[in-house]
């Protein structure tokens, strides 16, 4: 059986930060846990179309700071501050009137670089019935001409109104996603359609190429083996 890891989790504290950022013990724990579940719900659900990639919650005494990562942050704005303040007060009644609640925004330069970004745009494009293929391609191409190192893009379900649920997935350039040192960056999105919930996972390594130096005192032996040859397969055993 396959072992499946959380790739932000497995790369906390290496490549990646924590999206919550405070500390609790006992019961206190789970309900600030719940808190923040319901306050990115209600955030998500009023910038549906914000192009919201993160969410970061940190916590100090009875002050709640929230920054909101978007490539849109006109729409989180709104007209002279509205949407902002409506969503403050919002946000105050989940955490407590006692408690102060700030509303920080990071604008997004590149979002066809950003891997949530990307996974939420595919899954746009299949509740409007677009080919996934032609979807899947062409985020790709985009982020590999935004300069990204590699892309891989997989959808999974009943793709195309298929009877029998299937997956399909496209890779360019270097994804290694067992080095832990390159910052791949990882996102999963969910295209509600007619047919079923058809789920679209992203990663993107934006690292810019480095030249793979060997350390001093020992020779990279993996650079004199040449070209390798064309992969032999086996042929089969004929058990009779």
């Amino acid at each position: 059986m396959g072992h499946k890891v959380n790739p932000i989790g497995f790369r906390l504290a290496v490549s990646k930060d924590w999206a919550s950022k405070w500390y609790a013990t006992g019961k206190d724990y789970a309900t600030k846990l719940h808190e923040d579940l319901q306050m990115r719900q209600c955030i998500k659900e009023r910038l549906k179309t914000a192009a919201v990639s993160n969410i970061v919650i940190e916590r100090a005494w009875n002050s709640v700071r929230i920054t909101v990562h978007t490539a849109r942050p006109g729409l989180v704005i709104g007209r002279k501050g509205e949407l902002i303040e409506q969503m403050t007060e919002d946000l105050k009644k989940i955490c407590g009137a006692a408690t102060q609640v700030k509303i920080d925004i990071v604008e997004i330069r590149q979002p066809e670089l950003d891997a949530q970004l990307i996974a939420e745009n595919v899954a746009t494009q299949l509740e409007r019935r677009v080919s996934f293929r032609r979807a899947m391609k062409r985020a790709v191409q985009v982020a590999m001409d935004f300069g990204a190192e590699g892309i891989r893009i997989r959808c999974a379900g009943r793709l195309g109104g298929a009877d029998i649920a299937r997956a399909e997935w496209y890779r360019e350039g270097k994804v290694p996603l067992q080095t832990l040192r390159v910052p791949i960056n990882y996102g999963f999105a969910e295209a509600r359609t007619l047919y079923g919930i058809i789920g679209i996972k992203c990663w993107v390594n934006k690292r810019p190429e480095v030249a793979n130096a060997a350390p001093s005192g020992r020779p990279n032996n993996r650079d004199n083996r040449g070209p390798r040859g064309p992969r032999r397969e086996r042929e089969p055993r004929n058990n009779a």
